[in-house]
């Protein structure tokens, strides 16, 4: 579950150089998460030319029945159709798919990375938890300066990654606990009873206290961190507070959050139920049902470090996977 590396993350050799001799022009990146399916293609130069982000659930019912489920995988190889259409029109040179924890976790993940690997043609590859951390510390932390102790929390649908850079090494830790999986197995998807509450803060708990037995460089930066918070239940926290009816990536990049704010929208969008909780300007269609399960294992990450305000970025596993393929 934990690893010690480097802090700078470079694409699998054999996955890549083979395919690649040369730095790309235009590079692409495409991760199949947990809950979402999305691309980033970028020039030569590291301006972005396009990103894209979609809801998928491709972890839907992957804790309950080990497997992927037929329709989730169609759902996102429709994605990837439209992806791989984009990438053509934007004359992408070389690219990396990566798959996480649906993927990981599930029984035929290398048949579901076959089928995609055959709509984008390029190469795809399933990572594991520490190189999914690496690629997100990464791409967190590229566009900051002077940041001490950066905590870079990625909440994904599947799981958790923590990663932070001790001793000029990158240490990291997958929690088994992403938005979707905690909504699962314990919160539900409705509005939250109290007991649900409180078995979900214990779940969540527990496996932080697993987190800093299995990687210890964790308790170095507790009450001094600078926490990062990366993906959609950070995003979309972000756009519930600002109001924003419309996604703008500039207007939730490198926003400070409270930890009060995360417990104000956590108590109001627990009492609500989904639709009612799509009333609100910034939710996101598709992340009504998990959001408040995001917030429970963010604001459990914050009271463990001892923190009590993060950064959003959304700069992320893409921009450090686009990164690392314009070095090769």
């Amino acid at each position: 579950m934990t690893r010690s590396a480097r802090w700078s993350p470079r694409p699998s050799t054999s996955v890549i150089s083979s395919w690649c001799r040369r730095v790309p022009k235009v590079v692409a990146a495409l991760d199949c998460g947990s809950n979402s399916t999305r691309l980033l293609v970028m020039d030569g130069e590291g301006v972005a030319l396009a990103r894209h982000n979609e809801i998928t659930r491709l972890s839907a019912g992957v804790d309950e029945r080990g497997s992927l489920r037929a329709d989730a995988m169609e759902r996102t190889f429709s994605v990837l159709r439209r992806y791989r259409q984009r990438m053509s029109e934007l004359g992408v040179t070389a690219g990396l798919l990566v798959a996480t924890s649906a993927v990981r976790d599930a029984a035929n993940g290398e048949d579901f990375l076959r089928g995609a690997r055959a709509i984008v043609e390029v190469p795809c590859e399933i990572l594991s938890g520490a190189d999914e951390a690496r690629y997100s510390y990464r791409g967190a932390t590229s566009e900051l300066d002077g940041v001490d102790d950066a905590l870079v929390v990625d909440i994904g649908g599947g799981s958790t990654e923590l990663a932070v850079v001790v001793d000029a090494q990158l240490r990291s830790f997958s929690m088994q606990l992403g938005c979707v999986r905690v909504a699962e197995r314990e919160l539900g998807f409705g509005v939250v009873t109290e007991e649900r509450a409180s078995a979900t803060t214990a779940m969540i708990e527990h496996e932080l206290r697993r987190a800093f037995e299995a990687e210890p460089a964790l308790e170095k930066v507790v009450g001094h961190a600078s926490l990062i918070g990366l993906a959609g239940t950070v995003a979309t926290l972000v756009a519930l507070e600002r109001g924003l009816v419309d996604y703008e990536r500039a207007a939730v990049h490198h926003q400070r959050v409270s930890r009060e704010v995360v417990e104000h929208w956590r108590a109001i969008l627990a009492s609500e139920t989904p639709a009612q909780r799509l009333a609100h300007a910034g939710m996101t269609a598709g992340r009504e049902d998990v959001l408040v399960a995001g917030l429970y294992v963010l604001a459990a990450v914050m009271d463990r470090f001892g923190v009590d305000e993060l950064l959003s970025s959304e700069s992320d596993i893409l921009d450090g996977i686009t990164a690392s393929l314009l070095e090769v």
